[in-house]
């Protein structure tokens, strides 16, 4: 039975250092896309920016510039988000969540649509692209730890099996080679 508490210890701990080192390269390589991916973009932080001039090619500077980008898009819309401006403009240019108080395209007669709603859906989507970068940053940083951890569990449970459960002719041996080391010291 020895040996295949043996086996299975060499067994295990291979897998365990097999999918370490996969995920290391997964990680490696998923926060090399992030990066490249966003540089590609050539996105610079504005001067009212956390990052200001600076190119956004890291998560964490993703998620700085989306803030940013949902501040001057509070600022174009008068502070109000898509969901609480009204869906179309009236006579006045006001806007109006009534269908019928809304001012008639003189060309299509369909109700005039407010464009600052058109901000925010353009707004909400790179505001989304640039916080999943910091997402898919993030999680490639938790699968290098993680992948780090599992190589460290690996080789201790490799070393772990190997010395304890060594075949019991060599630990004999051992075990008597020390004890008459220490009769001789004595």
């Amino acid at each position: 039975m020895t040996k295949v508490y043996r086996y299975g210890g060499i067994v295990a701990s291979i897998i365990l250092i097999a999918i370490g080192i996969g995920s290391l390269y997964m990680g490696v390589s998923g926060r090399d896309r992030v990066q490249s991916d966003l540089a590609r973009e050539q996105i610079v932080g504005t001067p009212d920016s956390s990052i200001p001039g600076q190119k956004v090619d890291t998560g964490s500077e993703a998620q700085a510039f989306a803030a940013t980008v949902r501040k001057h898009t509070l600022e174009a819309t008068g502070g109000q988000t898509y969901a609480q401006m009204g869906r179309f403009l009236d006579e006045a240019g006001k806007p109006t969540g009534d269908e019928n108080a809304a001012a008639k395209d003189p060309k299509t007669g369909q109700p005039v649509e407010n464009p600052a709603r058109n901000i925010w859906i353009s707004s909400t989507a790179f505001q989304t692209a640039l916080n999943t970068a910091y997402f898919a940053e993030s999680v490639a940083t938790f699968v290098l730890v993680i992948g780090g951890a599992l190589v460290l569990v690996g080789i201790g449970l490799l070393i772990l099996t190997i010395r304890l459960l060594e075949r019991p002719e060599l630990a004999t041996t051992r075990r008597a080679a020390a004890a008459g080391a220490a009769t001789a010291s004595g």
